[in-house]
């Protein structure tokens, strides 16, 4: 039974290897979680010690998505498909789109089997949300199985958080998104975060090459180029440094942070 990069048996009942740090587990540990395990705390250790601000942008890239999703949702938009989600924690996407529309539908997608049994032991009981297992590298079959819940004759926004920078070149993450947002109605979304490539991200990638996938760096153009292949215009103010996406803080202080943050946000919209 062939196994996945984290080590685990396909079709069957999970089997984690705790000696493999595990990029999901690495950014739970940035965050403050604890679903991780030794490895998963040294190479975060080992990544803060080449990046000292590697926390940081975990921390202010959940803050990102938090203000994207409200603002998707304070635009009418009731239906979030959330792909590459990794560990629930404070803040998900459903729970804020929930307290803009009570109604709000949620579909998160993972390819980790250990994140969509902890996704759907937590949503056990709601029914406008969903957790399904997949592979982003595969967006015809998340589509397919995220109908059962989305209708996508109708406005959805597709998230792409921090994640699409563990797809190499060769596995082309503009056909994904291309893929993903042509099926979407007019009036649909797309947020992407992304790591910038940075003398200290390059320092920082070397905590995650014996990790359960690698990270791979790209300049400002290449991750623009996103949402360009995606055939959606960014809203403003347009892809910069998370936080400085639409901050809740005072605009300096944001500006402050985000010197220090190597990360990239955007929310585009399909007309």
């Amino acid at each position: 039974m062939d196994a996945d990069l984290l080590g685990h048996r396909r079709g069957a009942w999970p089997v984690i290897n705790p000696n493999v740090p595990n990029v999901a587990r690495m950014y739970d540990r940035f965050l403050g979680g604890k679903d991780n395990y030794e490895a998963d705390r040294a190479a975060a250790a080992e990544a803060l010690r080449l990046n000292p601000d590697a926390a940081r942008c975990a921390r202010e890239n959940r803050a990102f998505l938090g203000r994207a999703v409200r603002f998707v949702a304070e635009s009418g938009v009731r239906q979030f498909l959330d792909v590459g989600t990794g560990f629930p924690s404070m803040g998900n996407v459903h729970e804020v789109a929930q307290s803009v529309h009570g109604d709000a539908r949620t579909v998160y997608v993972d390819y980790d089997p250990v994140v969509v049994q902890h996704g759907r032991a937590m949503l056990a009981t709601d029914e406008h949300t969903a957790m399904v297992e997949q592979d982003l590298r595969k967006p015809g079959r998340i589509l397919e199985q995220a109908a059962d819940l989305l209708d996508f004759g109708r406005p959805v926004c597709v998230l792409l958080v921090a994640c699409l920078h563990f797809v190499r070149a060769t596995e082309d993450p503009y056909r994904i998104v291309k893929r993903l947002m042509r099926s979407t109605a007019p009036g649909s979304y797309l947020v992407i975060s992304h790591v910038i490539k940075t003398s200290k991200t390059i320092a920082a990638a070397a905590a995650y090459r014996g990790a359960s996938a690698p990270v791979v760096l790209r300049t400002e153009t290449q991750i623009d180029r996103m949402f360009t292949a995606a055939g959606v215009e960014l809203v403003e103010p347009g892809l910069v440094r998370v936080p400085s996406w639409r901050p809740d803080l005072d605009h300096a202080l944001a500006e402050e942070d985000a010197a220090r943050v190597d990360f990239l946000g955007g929310v585009g919209r399909k007309a």
